[in-house]
């Protein structure tokens, strides 16, 4: 039986507005997610016995079932369990270049090409839906992270509208390798700072939902007008994380006087972007933060936006 390797893309979020409370627990959303060429390489294979086998050359990234990518491979042989029993468990090898606690779900976007990749390993056929809503059972990010390419997404994330590709915009990352957020910790500061706007009652909730604040950049998005759609980029993390990071701030404000459409945090942090129009004025602006900075706890790269999530390498 063949490998085969798969680039999981890293996803940013361009709007991120947190409703409330939701009865299961989660947290009703609106975002509009973007996938984004900076990518982890999986090479997955059969293991030759049961066992699921996973390695990855960053020291954080966890090869017991902690790792998203592990449980993905779990719930594919429960889900299916007669290929299981003819093909056997897998070794899934992470070449990791999306950062660690990021907020750009590359733990999500791994889990989600193990499925893709084990679809194909097992000759299973699924659709692309069949696979997301595989992926729904693993993480809200993960069935975005099947689809790729630019969606609207609600719910807790996992419902997902598809809108135009954003195929002519460029990205710069930056990181501070330093500084780690926790998401769970975001949520629950959110929720506690923000008592009077932090809707809790369900039937109130499908109401507010219906009074998003989302339209513009859909509509910006629909008529690819960068100017409006950097205007409109939001997120509702930034009044919590940014007054406990200055470094955040300041980062920040560096794209904004290096010439940068618009800038913004990535999901619960700490991953702060920079979108511009082409890949020479995001290499341009990569240089001078570089330069300016100067600081070895800083990483940065430089993305195009992706019409896609999960692609199958040659």
């Amino acid at each position: 039986m063949r490998s085969y390797t798969l680039l999981a893309c890293a996803k940013i979020n361009l709007y991120l507005e947190i409703v409330g409370d939701r009865a299961d627990g989660y947290h009703e959303l609106a975002m509009i997610m973007q996938s984004v060429g900076l990518c982890d390489r999986l090479q997955i294979e059969p293991s030759g016995t049961d066992i699921i086998r996973i390695t990855c050359n960053h020291p954080d990234v966890p090869s017991d079932s902690s790792n998203l990518a592990y449980r993905a491979a779990e719930l594919m042989c429960s889900e299916f369990p007669e290929a299981f029993a003819q093909y056997g468990g897998v070794n899934i090898s992470i070449d990791k270049h999306i950062p660690v606690a990021a907020g750009l779900a590359g733990g999500s976007s791994n889990a989600a090409a193990v499925l893709v990749g084990m679809d194909l390993l097992w000759n299973l056929g699924l659709t692309q839906g069949e696979c997301e809503r595989l992926g729904e059972q693993l993480g809200s990010d993960v069935p975005f992270c099947v689809r790729g390419g630019t969606a609207l997404a609600t719910g807790r994330g996992e419902k997902l509208s598809p809108l135009p590709d954003l195929d002519q915009l460029y990205v710069v990352l930056a990181k501070y390798e330093s500084v780690k957020i926790s998401t769970a910790w975001a949520y629950k500061t959110y929720r506690n700072i923000d008592e009077e706007s932090y809707i809790r009652d369900p039937e109130h909730i499908e109401a507010y939902g219906q009074k998003v604040h989302s339209g513009p950049i859909v509509r910006a998005i629909a008529s690819k007008n960068h100017a409006i759609i950097t205007e409109e980029l939001r997120n509702d993390f930034e009044k919590i994380v940014l007054p406990e990071y200055p470094q955040l701030v300041a980062l920040k404000q560096r794209f904004i006087e290096a010439g940068a459409l618009g800038t913004l945090m990535s999901g619960s942090g700490s991953t702060i972007f920079a979108l511009t129009e082409s890949q020479a004025e995001a290499d341009r602006i990569k240089s001078d933060i570089e330069q300016q900075l100067n600081d070895p706890d800083l990483n940065l790269w430089v993305a195009q936006f992706s019409p896609t999530g999960i692609k199958v390498s040659d």
